[in-house]
C-alpha cells in the first residue's frame, strides 16, 4: 500500500493539470517507480491517459457521489503495490458543489485522503502576483495541506526565478519547478474534452516526450519527498468477500464504448457476475449464453458509420434484448440502442433499434452535472425506492414520436426531470450511475439476471 501520494491541483480549469499530471506519471515511471493514477470527479477521459501511461487502471475519487469511507476504500484499493499515487484534481482546487464550502472539491478529496497538495499556477505575464494567488489558496483551503507549487506558462529561467522567490518568501512553501510557455506538445481535444487514449494508438513517444520535458524543469526528488504522507485507513464497505459467480454479463468495451468506472465492473464481479467483454465496433456479436448486458458510455457518434455497418452485431443485440435479456445502457450505450444517430452534418446512421426514436448530435453541450437518481416504477435496478448518484455529460438529444416510459427521475441544479427509456428488462438513459453510491442496484440486477437464467434453462 502506497504511503506516498500527491494531489495535483490547479487554480482553475485550463492551467495545465492534465498535461503536468501525465508528464509527472511518465517521468516517475521512467525512474522505475510503480505509479497509480486517480482523478477527482466523474471524468472518464483523463483517467484513460493515466491508465495508458502507468499501465494500471486509474480510478475516480468523487466526494459528492460517494461518502468518505468509500472514497478512501477506492483510493486504498487502487494504491495497492504502488510506490506513489498521483491524484489529478478537477476544475480549481476549491471548486465543488457549493461556492460557500469545499464540498465536492479537489480540496475535500485531499483532506479525505490526507494527501499533500501541489498547486499548479498559470504564471503567464506575472511574477510577484503569483504569490498573492498562492496565498489566497492557502488562506481558503481549510484543512487541506498545500506543500508546494509548480509554475506553468513560464517564459524563461529568469521569469521562473522571479516567481519562485516571491512565492517562497510570502507563502513559505517550495516552488519545485515549472513548465515552459511553449512546450510544443498538446493533448488533442474534441467536443467532450480530451480524446481518450484508447483512440490514440501508440502513445510511447508522446509519453516519453512529456516525461523528458517535466524532468528538465521539475525537481522530481523534491516532489517525491513532499509526497510522503501518513498511512491511511478505511473500513471495507464496497469490496466485500467475493460471491460465487452465478451469472454471466456481457460488457461492450472498445473505442466506441469505454466509459466505465472500474468499481462498477468490480462490484458486479464481487456480487456474483462473470464479465464477458466484446466489441460491437469490431464486429463481435453478443457472447452466447449470457444472462445480462452492460453497454457503457463513450463516443458512438464518432464511429456511427462503422457501428451501423455491423448488421449482425445489431441483430444479435436486438433479438436478445427483445427476448428479455436484462440490460443496462448508459449515455453512449443508450444512444446505440435507439433507432439511429443523426450527426451534426445531418447524416443519419441506423443503430440497434430496440429503443423507439433517435438521437441528434448538437454543436453545444446539452447537459452537464451531478444527478440524484430515482428509478421510475418498474425499473428493475431501483426496487424498494432505493436511490443512487451519478452524472450527465452529453452533446446529443433524444427524440421519439411514440410515448415512452422514462427510466429515471433525476435531480440536478436545474430541478427534477424524467430521463431515459425503460422496459421490464431494459434500463437506459444518459445518466452515468456510480454503483458504489447504491450497492442495492447491483444486487437487483444480479437477481434479475438469475431470473432470466432460470427462465431460459434448456432453451
Amino acid at each position: 500500500m502506497s504511503q506516498n501520494r500527491l494531489v495535483i491541483a490547479g487554480t482553475g480549469s485550463g492551467v495545465g493539470k492534465t498535461t503536468l499530471t501525465i508528464g509527472l506519471m511518465a517521468a516517475l515511471k521512467s525512474k522505475g517507480l510503480v505509479v497509480q493514477g486517480f482523478k477527482c470527479g466523474p471524468d472518464y477521459i483523463d483517467p484513460s491517459y493515466h491508465t495508458a501511461v502507468t499501465g494500471r487502471p486509474s480510478r475516480n475519487l468523487d466526494s459528492w457521489m460517494l461518502d468518505e469511507e468509500k472514497v478512501k476504500e477506492i483510493f486504498l484499493r487502487g494504491s495497492e503495490e504502488a510506490d506513489i499515487s498521483i491524484i489529478e484534481g478537477v476544475m480549481g482546487f476549491l471548486d465543488g458543489k457549493d461556492p460557500r464550502s469545499n464540498v465536492g472539491s479537489t480540496a475535500e478529496i485531499s483532506m479525505m485522503t490526507k494527501s499533500p497538495v501541489i498547486l499548479v499556477v498559470d504564471c503567464y505575464s506575472m511574477a510577484r502576483s503569483a504569490a498573492a494567488i498562492v496565498k489566497g489558496f492557502q488562506t481558503l483551503s481549510g484543512g487541506a495541506t498545500i506543500v508546494g507549487v509548480i509554475a506553468n506558462q513560464v517564459g524563461s529561467e529568469g521569469h521562473y526565478q522571479l516567481i519562485k522567490t516571491a512565492i517562497e518568501q510570502e507563502c513559505e512553501i517550495p516552488v519545485v519547478g515549472y513548465l515552459k510557455k511553449e512546450l510544443n506538445i498538446e493533448l488533442p481535444e474534441r467536443h467532450l474534452g480530451l480524446i481518450p487514449s484508447i483512440e490514440r494508438g501508440e502513445l510511447t513517444e508522446f509519453f516519453r516526450s512529456l516525461a523528458n520535458l517535466v524532468s528538465e524543469t521539475i525537481d522530481l526528488e523534491v516532489l517525491i519527498d513532499l509526497s510522503k504522507a501518513e498511512q491511511l485507513e478505511a473500513f471495507p464497505s464496497i469490496f466485500t468477500k467475493k460471491e460465487e459467480q452465478t451469472v454471466q454479463i456481457a460488457v461492450a468495451k472498445d473505442q466506441a464504448f469505454n466509459f466505465y468506472y472500474p468499481e462498477n465492473l468490480e462490484i458486479l464481479e464481487e456480487k456474483g457476475a462473470k464479465l464477458l467483454y466484446f466489441s460491437p465496433l469490431q464486429g463481435e456479436r453478443l457472447p452466447e449464453g449470457v444472462d445480462g448486458l452492460y453497454i457503457g458510455g463513450g463516443f458512438p457518434e464518432e464511429f456511427a458509420d462503422e457501428l451501423s455497418a455491423q448488421v449482425e452485431v445489431k441483430q444479435s443485440l436486438l433479438e436478445a434484448i427483445n427476448n428479455g435479456l436484462p440490460t443496462v445502457a448508459e449515455c453512449g450505450g443508450f444512444m446505440y440502442l435507439t433507432e439511429g444517430i443523426e450527426t451534426t452534418d445531418g447524416i443519419s446512421y441506423e443503430m440497434v433499434g430496440v429503443i423507439p426514436g433517435y438521437v441528434r448530435m448538437q454543436k453545444h453541450l446539452v447537459a452537464i452535472g451531478y444527478r440524484e437518481i430515482k428509478g421510475e416504477s418498474g425499473n428493475f435496478l431501483f426496487l424498494e425506492e432505493n436511490e443512487a448518484r451519478g452524472h450527465e455529460f452529453h452533446y446529443s438529444t433524444y427524440h421519439s414520436n411514440k410515448p415512452v416510459s422514462s427510466a429515471y427521475q433525476t435531480r440536478g441544479l436545474g430541478g427534477s426531470v424524467q430521463e431515459g427509456f425503460m422496459t421490464s428488462n431494459l434500463v437506459a438513459g444518459y445518466t452515468h450511475i456510480h454503483f458504489a453510491s447504491s450497492l442495492r442496484l447491483v444486487e437487483n440486477w444480479i437477481s434479475k439476471c438469475k431470473d432470466y437464467q432460470r427462465n431460459n434453462e434448456g432453451v
